[in-house]
């Protein structure tokens, strides 16, 4: 049989009956069964998208709780397949008793052919549709926050923090290198917070000079310096009952510092030349590739402001360190590219992904979101190369290895991909995945992988 053949899985005792049914569905690959047990391997084995299973099965040939038992195992080991139940003629309740568990149609006896072909051909018809939405959900990358894109485990942990976090009240430490996303986590921290409805204010503690930092934070009053010829409020008066985003902090003055620390302490700032306090209730972020602690240990920078700002603190892994999100960000790139560029490449060729995992990224997704749009505009290929991209080929850095090495080391990262993005959750991982969860629970037993929370 084709691999693409619809795979129909019979369970009924009366052989009659089943030579009738395998006649009757003779263009598909059709399983049978008597029993229980045998129902349960073939279920395991072939993952067959439908099942019409009779209700009356042995030991218990004349009643219908083998019939129920089977029904509801056949559920939890596959719970997209569609199982159709089939019952006597004069049968009421428990026909729906078997929907109610989870059973997707049932049929009455004696078996009217044509009408069971429409039945079963329905339940192929969903189950493939169902099936196609699912592998386009996998495809897309189903992403744990709005606006980042990440598939890695480390940074999945890191949007499950943020998650947790931005609900609170917390100040809020972002750590990584330049380019690694610090301000797309900040924006994550206010659009699920309860602040989400008013103002994300940022500013860049590095692109203003001192003498200007203070009036930009704090705003000034008319009058208080040459120029003040109107009364101005700050940023961080300007995210009043929003959030304030204070990126690259461990650049700001230690002059400034105190302040800032007052103002976090007391939530009331003093505008430039002003005389009154003015409370404000502003959520802060604060973001920095540096080494905080070691400008401690420096005196330029307060040991004090930094536990403040500091009460969660998120570090952002870089680039080439997780090189599976670097292939599903360069193509998310790419498509908003082709939407901008009408005659863009639409996707890349196999050396050039390679190249893309295997590059080091020291500029992070700056760097990459530069070079990709970049050959996105250049190139002249209907793909994109690893020459397009400015890149080695990865080709050469691809050890030669046994298929059976490659193989598993592919299963595993899925495997573990799958279960950092559902939280350890077999049962959402094994969807995700496109496999039932008897074969997840094959495959986590054979890579030795132990899910957080196995449900």
């Amino acid at each position: 049989m084709n691999h693409n053949t619809p795979k129909l899985l019979i369970v009924e005792d009366d052989a009659g009956l089943q030579k009738q049914l395998r006649w009757c569905f003779d263009g598909m690959e059709v399983l049978q069964a008597s029993h229980r047990t045998e129902a349960l391997a073939l279920l395991r084995r072939h993952e067959p998208q439908v099942v019409l299973q009779d209700l009356g099965l042995p030991p218990d040939a004349e009643g219908v709780s083998e019939g129920f038992a089977t029904l509801q195992q056949m559920l939890a080991l596959a719970p997209q397949t569609k199982v159709i139940v089939m019952t006597g003629n004069a049968d009421k309740d428990n026909p729906v008793r078997a929907v109610g568990l989870g059973a997707w149609d049932f049929f009455p006896k004696p078996v009217e052919t044509d009408a069971l072909k429409l039945i079963v051909g329905r339940a192929f018809h969903v189950a493939e549709l169902e099936r196609q939405n699912r592998s386009l959900r996998q495809a897309h990358g189903p992403m744990p926050l709005e606006g980042i894109i990440a598939t890695d485990p480390q940074m999945l942990k890191v949007c499950r923090m943020v998650e947790k976090v931005a609900t609170t009240n917390a100040s809020v430490l972002v750590l990584g290198e330049s380019g690694t996303g610090k301000e797309l986590i900040a924006r994550a921290l206010h659009t699920h917070s309860d602040r989400a409805a008013n103002r994300f204010v940022a500013i860049n503690c590095a692109a203003i000079p001192e003498q200007l930092l203070e009036s930009e934070l704090f705003g000034y009053e008319k009058g208080a310096f040459t120029g003040a010829a109107k009364t101005t409020p700050g940023k961080i008066e300007m995210a009043e009952g929003g959030t304030l985003f204070l990126d690259e902090i461990g650049d700001m003055p230690l002059s400034l510092q105190s302040k800032l620390l007052r103002f976090l302490q007391a939530r009331v700032i003093d505008r430039v030349g002003g005389r009154h306090e003015i409370p404000v209730d502003v959520r802060v972020v604060c973001a920095t590739h540096q080494d905080l602690p070691a400008l401690i240990e420096a005196k330029q920078f307060r040991q004090d402001l930094y536990y403040r700002i500091s009460e969660v603190s998120l570090t952002l892994p870089p680039l080439r360190s997780r090189p599976s999100d670097a292939v599903v960000l360069a193509r998310a790139i790419l498509h908003r590219a082709a939407q901008e560029l009408p005659r863009a490449p639409k996707s890349f060729t196999d050396d050039a992904l390679k190249a893309i995992q295997s590059h080091p990224w020291p500029g992070n997704v700056r760097e990459l979101e530069n070079k990709v749009r970049s050959a996105a505009i250049m190139a002249s290929g209907a793909q994109l190369t690893a020459d397009d991209l400015g890149l080695a080929s990865g080709a050469e850095s691809v050890a030669v290895l046994n298929l059976k090495t490659v193989r598993t080391r592919a299963e595993r990262q899925a495997v573990e991909q799958a279960l950092a993005m559902t939280g350890g959750n077999v049962s959402h991982s094994a969807e995700l995945l496109g496999v039932t969860r008897p074969t997840l629970y094959d495959l986590l037993e054979k890579l030795q992988i132990r899910p957080e929370n196995a449900s």
